[in-house]
């Protein structure tokens, strides 16, 4: 049986670039999104492997839907991957509250959504695997990205539960943690750190990391969080050295506008 990926968020950037990728390798992948009909052109120019649907990822019962459609298409689903985010920028004062919440409506609530109406199924598959996108921001809080720096903190700490947790049914979870990728997510970005790190992955350089990681056999995988590039692979580790003090000077250098 030919392996599947089902992708929350994959009409555009990471999720549209991980969804061609998983394709030409030969997987059923389902194309879901809150914006259908940019869903459903990615997917026809795909071909017959590839299926779009309907998900806002904050609406379980969507979930529930979307799924159970897809497993009776694909046959079973492998691995789910939790892509679907949104970014507010800029002062925390000056983003409306209601753009604070839906961020974490979208964020957290999305990854919870999906990975407990996925389970059912993975737990039938063979090499199940949940891949949730956190962010380099979830090493150390961000200024002018709070909420979302927060929702990402929330998208590791659901990760690393549930990736022990979850041993039990042989299903591994994980996150990828890129910094700032070139997609729309950060056009137009309000924060000093975005400024002062520059945008340096592509969209294809995650979609890459994904497909190792979504490879790699269980007894190869020793870890739970997987960085992309070398800079957030630095921040990551130096930040598990680093007294909280140059942690915390360190990202306020480095969010300070030019």
């Amino acid at each position: 049986m030919t392996s599947s990926i089902f992708i929350s968020g994959a009409a555009q950037g990471i999720g549209a670039a991980t969804a061609k990728l998983f394709y030409q390798q030969g997987y059923k992948v389902g194309i879901y999104d809150i914006n259908l009909e940019q869903a459903e052109q990615l997917a026809q120019s795909l071909g017959p492997n590839a299926k779009a649907g309907l998900l806002d990822v904050s609406q379980y019962d969507q979930w529930q839907s979307a799924l159970t459609e897809f497993n009776e298409w694909a046959g079973e689903i492998n691995i789910l991957l939790n892509n679907a985010g949104i970014l507010y920028s800029g002062a925390f004062e000056n983003t409306d509250i209601s753009s604070h919440h839906r961020t974490f409506n979208i964020n957290v609530n999305g990854v919870l959504n999906g990975c407990h109406a996925a389970l059912p199924f993975l737990k039938q598959a063979s090499h199940a695997r949940i891949i949730n996108m956190s962010s380099a921001s979830a090493i150390y809080g961000q200024a002018d990205l709070v909420s979302y720096s927060a929702s990402k903190f929330a998208v590791r700490g659901i990760t690393e539960g549930l990736d022990v947790e979850w041993q039990k049914y042989g299903i591994r979870v994980l996150d990828i943690m890129p910094l700032f990728v070139q997609t729309a997510m950060v056009k137009g970005m309000d924060a000093g750190t975005i400024q002062n790190m520059g945008v340096s992955l592509s969209a294809q350089d995650v979609a890459q990391e994904i497909y190792r990681v979504a490879r790699l056999k269980n007894h190869h995988l020793t870890v739970t969080h997987h960085t992309v590039g070398i800079k957030t692979e630095l921040m990551y580790h130096l930040s598990r050295f680093s007294p909280q003090l140059i942690n915390r000077v360190t990202n306020l250098l480095l969010s300070k506008n030019k």
